[in-house]
């Protein structure tokens, strides 16, 4: 029966909300109507999603084994880690090459299958592709450092030995935080922002360039429908190589990111690429202002369509706790930006980040489901494209290693070797790394309760989170009060729902250190959201601005009855609440 009402009160806020078709004829606002505005996108992990032949590494075909569980959660799109020819320095952010797949994960003909099978469910294809750098096993670099004279030599940056040593730039993954490493063979430095296996790709160079969108036409002609850029607001560089302030790393997009040629680039790989195909844009980072991330993604622009900035994940980075209300007011400010031109991606987690339910929620064994399911309400309400981490619909949950040597991210290694030989304190960076390290989001996704938790017969290769006995797919299809059920329904909702969408946005009581309060409202539409994140029974006093005289409750992620007396909600423990108020 209570499934029975959920179907009838997603059915009735469509047609509330005037559906789609009727909204698309009737948008007078700049921001039009797009597929990917409206998807909900799936971020896949292909080495940690599922193995198919045993050797503990995942692989293309364990996804094509599955991919009638991903039509089941109802997403619309995949965003696929990079999956091309790659040595894994830093888990296939270092590519070989560009046009072919890494061997462990199988091979074009399986890429194929799976993209048909994909595309067979309605699920679009978004392919991670790393522009900003390439592995040092690339053809390209090997040429390039073979002689000065070579031709590939301005496919990246160098400094040459005679002009002594090079300014100094920082490097994010290198254990003396330099980005210049000297190579004897041409007695030069080459620039790497990234580990020293990665040098930065050099797009001051026309044909570099041309490689790169010849590249990108490949993919897109096999029928991909969109591209993620990782780390694309650094591809342009001030080659004048002049010297930054001292400690500018702590400000580095102001440094680093959206250089002096960005958008040139990116209105040339607009015009003789993105312009040809229907596809979804993102670039990962958005600069460091709103006017940065409009630069990017206006539709006047002609560059990229979506802004995935980084504001939301620099909060809750102190194992000690954040401010909710740093939350409400970065979301808040982003989406007052961006309401009537541009569009934004909305996300709490991806694959550099711990789990969303460790850092933003409670993952203690009394709160963790109720806080996963506040979480998942939180993104699938909020105004924007909804990208959402693979194993976050379980509320799967940081590992939190003991030892270095259970890390396999290099991050976190060669800041640890960083850490030693400055003689820091280890087990505060270990305590920290429980928290924080980019491996508690990369552990194999939990399929169900036998060895491995259903993700290989093999060794695999980072070990298993222990809660996978009771935190899996197998036990949470079978449960209708599972995080999985729950995140399947607001899909329902969102997808049904044109109010959640395009619908106006209004925070309430926005100074409220323990519930977030917000209003969704589209033509005759509007719903009510009222979050409390804290670990305690509140009783909250709802704004008299909101009308709640026809409240009906959506979600609810507590079993007990929820209602609205005298203008105010009593809300339990990480409780969310979503109503439809007319």
């Amino acid at each position: 029966m209570r499934n029975f009402t959920f179907l009838l009160l997603v059915y009735l806020s469509f047609f509330l909300g005037e559906g789609y078709s009727q909204q698309k004829n009737n948008d007078k606002r700049e921001n039009k109507p797009m597929w990917w505005k409206e998807a909900v996108v799936y971020q896949l992990y292909p080495r940690s999603f599922k193995d198919s032949d045993g050797d503990g590494v995942g692989d293309l075909k364990g996804i094509i084994s599955k991919l009638d569980y991903l039509k089941s959660l109802g997403i619309d799109a995949v965003w696929l880690n990079p999956i091309f020819s790659s040595p894994n320095d830093d888990n296939g952010y270092d590519i070989s090459d560009y046009r072919n797949i890494m061997k462990e994960f199988g091979t074009m003909n399986d890429f194929d299958e799976l993209l048909a099978g994909l595309h067979k469910r309605n699920i679009k294809l978004v392919l991670d592709m790393v522009l900003n750098h390439s592995s040092d096993e690339h053809e390209w670099f090997k040429q390039a450092k073979s002689s000065r004279s070579n031709p590939y030599r301005n496919y990246y940056h160098w400094w040459p030995e005679e002009k002594g040593k090079p300014t100094p730039r920082y490097s994010f993954f290198d254990v003396n935080s330099d980005a210049w490493k000297y190579d004897a063979t041409t007695k030069s430095y080459y620039l790497h922002y990234f580990s020293q296996k990665q040098p930065d790709l050099n797009w001051e160079n026309e044909k570099l360039r041309n490689e790169v969108y010849d590249m990108m036409k490949f993919w897109l002609d096999k029928g991909i429908d969109g591209l993620r850029m990782d780390a694309f607001q650094y591809v342009s560089k001030d080659t004048t190589w002049k010297k930054y302030p001292l400690g500018y790393e702590k400000d580095i997009i102001k440094y680093y990111g959206m250089g002096p040629n960005l958008h040139q680039y990116l209105k040339e790989m607009n015009t003789k690429v993105i312009s040809k195909y229907n596809i979804m844009t993102v670039a990962e980072g958005a600069g460091s202002t709103l006017e940065d991330a409009h630069s990017l993604v206006d539709e006047d622009r002609q560059e990229l369509n979506m802004a995935y900035h980084f504001e939301i994940m620099d909060i809750g980075n102190d194992p000690k706790g954040y401010q909710l209300t740093d939350l409400k007011k970065a979301f808040s400010k982003w989406d007052q930006a961006f309401a009537k031109k541009g569009w934004l991606a909305i996300f709490l987690a991806n694959h550099d980040v711990p789990r969303m339910v460790s850092k933003y929620g409670n993952d203690s064994p009394e709160f963790r489901r109720f806080s996963s399911k506040l979480l998942t309400t939180l993104i699938m309400t909020m105004r924007g494209t909804p990208f959402y981490f693979n194993g976050d619909e379980l509320g799967m949950s940081n590992i939190k290693f003991d030892k270095i040597e259970d890390y396999r991210d290099i991050a976190t290694i060669n800041a640890y070797k960083s850490a030693k030989a400055k003689g820091e304190n280890l087990d505060s960076f270990m305590d920290k790394q429980k928290f924080i390290s980019r491996d508690n989001t990369r552990t194999p996704f939990q399929w169900n309760n036998s060895l491995n938790a259903g993700f290989t017969t093999g060794t695999p290769w980072i070990k298993v989170n222990p809660n996978y006995k009771t935190v899996n797919v197998a036990v949470e299809e079978k449960d209708p009060e599972s995080e999985l059920f729950y995140f399947k329904k607001m899909v329902a909702l969102r997808k049904s729902s044109p109010v959640l969408v395009y619908g106006d946005y209004e925070v309430f009581d926005i100074e409220n250190p323990d519930v977030y309060c917000y209003t969704r409202m589209h033509g005759a539409a509007k719903m009510l959201v009222v979050l409390n994140f804290s670990a305690k029974s509140i009783s909250y006093p709802l704004d008299k601005g909101i009308n709640t005289t026809e409240a009906r409750v959506l979600m609810n992620n507590y079993k007990t009855q929820a209602t609205i007396l005298n203008h105010q909600v009593d809300l339990k423990p990480l409780q969310a609440l979503v109503f439809q108020l007319n």
